[in-house]
């Protein structure tokens, strides 16, 4: 199957917060720019209309999943797709979070819970439950607009490696990936 994977565009925050699962705005013109960008990047005009499109719930991915979609298509929002909830993380500073709630983190990526929220192994399980019933639809490919990490995790599952494996892998890869980047994956 051939999976594109789109980042939402920027979100209208102040920089340096953590921020996960909150739903929060888009910058004013990002979804227009994004779109653009992934025009010109190579993603046909035509392409929405030929394939299915998913995308996480939250306003940063439904709102360009909408520009996306050509009627009479419409986008399937799956909340597996989100991104990960930080708990009491969400929306604080990173500055503002104690060093020793993140260094915690860091010596057990895949089952600390940062805030309270979720672990990056609950993430990587439904995340790889998204993939593998994507996978049993048929589609020979779809468009996905999702999160940096989502991404992460999906590119790491893509080969069939192990769930463990594939998330403490996404969790320790530092991401480089641009608001509004595509990603393609193809077997």
């Amino acid at each position: 199957m051939r999976l594109i994977l789109v980042r939402h565009p920027r979100p209208d925050i102040a920089p340096g917060l953590c921020y996960g699962r909150s739903d929060v705005p888009v910058a004013a013109g990002e979804t227009e720019r994004v779109c653009q960008r992934l025009l010109t990047a190579g993603l046909p005009r035509s392409l929405p209309r030929l394939l299915p499109i998913y995308a996480s719930p939250l306003r940063r991915c439904a709102g360009l999943a909408h520009a996306l979609a050509a009627p009479p298509a419409a986008p399937t929002f799956d909340v597996r797709l989100a991104e990960m909830d930080f708990g009491d993380w969400e929306l604080r500073s990173w500055d503002d979070i104690p060093i020793g709630e993140v260094d915690a983190w860091a010596a057990d990526l895949l089952r600390y819970r940062p805030g309270g929220g979720e672990c990056v192994l609950d993430v990587a399980r439904r995340v790889d439950a998204f993939r593998r019933d994507l996978l049993d639809s048929g589609h020979a490919a779809a468009l996905v607009i999702c999160h940096a990490g989502t991404m992460r995790l999906l590119h790491a599952l893509h080969g069939g490696r192990p769930l463990h494996e594939a998330a403490l892998d996404a969790a320790r890869t530092p991401h480089h990936i641009g608001y509004g980047e595509m990603l393609l994956l193809q077997n």
